[in-house]
C-alpha cells in the first residue's frame, strides 16, 4: 500500500464536477477520484481549517466513532472496478481489528478530521495513478509509462495538461 495525502480539492467549471488529488507521500505519484458536490465541500472545509457551527454528516460520523471508544487507524483505498472506486475505513475497537466499507470521498472527508493516514492499494495506482516525471516535467499514466518505450505523444499530453489546468482548486468552499 502506498500512503497518500490530500493534495487539493478541485473543481472543473465547465462541468462542474468536483476531483479530490490525492499525492503520495514519497512519490511523485497522484490519484484523482471524481466525488460530489457535499464531499468535496466537506473535505475542503476541514482543509481550510474553518469549522461549522453544528456538525457535518463527517463530524457527526467522527464524533459517533470516538463517543463508542473506538479509533480510526487508517483509511485505504482499496479497489477499482468498472471505474468505481471502493474504500474501507479501518478503526480499532477496543482492541480489535474492523473494517467498514465507504466510499473513498466520505472515507477521505472522515480521514482529514481524524487526521488519520490515508493509503492506497498498489493494484489501484497501477491502473489509476498518474506518475509527474520530473526530469522532463511530463505528466504520465502508469499504462503509457508500461508501453515498450515507445515515445510518448505529446498531443496527448498536452491535452491532459489543459484538462487539468481547467481545473480550479476549491478555496471557496461553498463555491458552485
Amino acid at each position: 500500500m502506498v500512503e497518500m495525502t490530500v493534495e487539493s480539492v478541485r473543481i472543473n467549471l465547465a462541468t462542474q464536477q468536483r476531483v479530490v488529488i490525492l499525492k503520495a507521500t514519497k512519490q511523485e505519484r497522484y490519484l484523482f477520484i471524481w466525488i460530489a458536490h457535499a464531499e468535496a465541500y466537506a473535505i475542503a472545509v476541514e482543509l481550510q481549517g474553518t469549522t461549522s457551527p453544528r456538525p457535518l454528516t463527517h463530524d457527526l460520523l467522527k464524533n459517533v466513532i470516538v463517543e463508542l471508544g473506538a479509533k480510526i487507524e487508517s483509511i485505504v483505498i482499496s479497489d477499482l472496478i468498472e471505474d468505481i472506486f471502493y474504500a474501507r475505513i479501518v478503526l480499532d475497537v477496543a482492541g480489535r481489528h474492523v473494517e467498514v466499507d465507504s466510499r473513498p470521498s466520505d472515507a477521505i472527508a472522515l480521514a482529514v478530521r481524524a487526521k488519520t493516514s490515508i493509503f492506497v492499494e498498489e493494484s489501484v495506482l497501477e491502473r489509476a495513478g498518474v506518475a509527474l516525471e520530473t526530469n522532463e516535467e511530463q505528466t504520465l499514466t502508469k499504462a503509457e509509462q508500461r508501453r515498450d518505450k515507445k515515445e510518448i505523444d505529446q498531443d496527448n499530453l498536452d491535452a491532459y495538461r489543459d484538462f487539468i489546468n481547467t481545473l480550479d482548486v476549491l478555496d471557496e468552499f461553498g463555491k458552485d
